[in-house]
């Protein structure tokens, strides 16, 4: 996969974002309009795209939170991709991104509904935490972080 640093207004990311957005509605119904605001993202420089044979297959951001952390956003793989470790890849070119940039964490947010994305993250060497910010008292949201020096 060759991956692309890109920003969140890229026509690519876009489609891929809009593939997880009707997603994230099959797989949560209803349960998905308390999250929905929480997936609309400003303009950022800091997206990335995979591109398999020359077509977007992944995608991901991350947007700064507190001081030295960010947050992991947008974490997508076309349904058609998935299981040949796109996911790992966009993920690990995210983290190595906020550290070249000085970040020293990383903090996301996935539902409980997708059981294949906290394995992922968990073998990346996420930990559960408490959840923060938006998601304090949304017992669907499993809050996760990870240290990115050495990551």
């Amino acid at each position: 996969m060759d991956i692309a640093r890109t920003g969140t207004t890229h026509v690519d990311f876009l489609r891929l974002t809009a593939e997880l957005d009707a997603e994230l509605r099959r797989r949560y119904g209803a349960i998905q309009d308390g999250y929905d605001r929480h997936n609309v993202i400003a303009p950022l420089d800091t997206a990335v795209v995979g591109y398999v044979d020359g077509e977007p297959a992944a995608c991901g951001c991350f947007k700064a939170v507190a001081g030295d952390a960010v947050e992991m956003k947008r974490m997508f793989v076309s349904a058609g991709r998935r299981r040949n470790g796109y996911g790992r890849e966009i993920l690990r070119a995210l983290e190595d991104w906020a550290a070249e940039l000085g970040f020293a964490r990383a903090v996301l947010e996935t539902g409980k509904g997708q059981p294949e994305a906290v394995a992922l993250y968990r073998s990346m060497g996420y930990e559960v935490t408490e959840n923060y910010g938006p998601y304090v008292g949304l017992e669907n949201s499993v809050c996760m972080r990870k240290d990115l020096v050495g990551a």
